[in-house]
């Protein structure tokens, strides 16, 4: 069993920067890849970015490479995602996903409860 426990979100202007984190309990935090998903109203839940249990292995969806990084503490147990250049796009619930890979939803195990972002342009 894996527990997450997603913070950071908020309301931010155009331009603007979020850091969102991601708390891990249960099982060995270094075992398993974490993923950031979002849903925006109306649209299906994607990927955002993933990383490896080691945090060799990094993916991006390509609508935010270059303006997020995902980064892993397995000291921690936490997983962030540094977000820059925040457009009204990205506004949406942002969700935390544990043990899985790949862009689908249905391929990750775990979940947490989801965090808002919200963009003002």
């Amino acid at each position: 069993q894996v527990q997450l426990v997603e913070s950071g979100g908020g309301l931010v202007q155009a331009g603007g920067s979020l850091r969102l984190s991601c708390a891990a309990s249960g099982r060995t935090f270094s075992t398993y890849a974490v993923g950031w998903f979002r849903q925006a109203p109306g649209k299906q839940r994607e990927l955002v970015a993933g990383i490896s249990s080691s945090g060799g292995t990094i993916t991006y969806a390509d609508s935010v490479k270059g303006r997020f990084t995902i980064s892993r503490d397995n000291a921690k147990n936490t997983v962030d995602l540094q977000m820059n250049s925040l457009q009204s796009e990205d506004t949406a619930v942002y969700y935390c996903a544990a043990v899985g890979w790949g862009r689908s939803p249905s391929s990750w195990t775990y979940w947490g409860q989801g965090t808002q972002v919200a963009v003002s342009s």
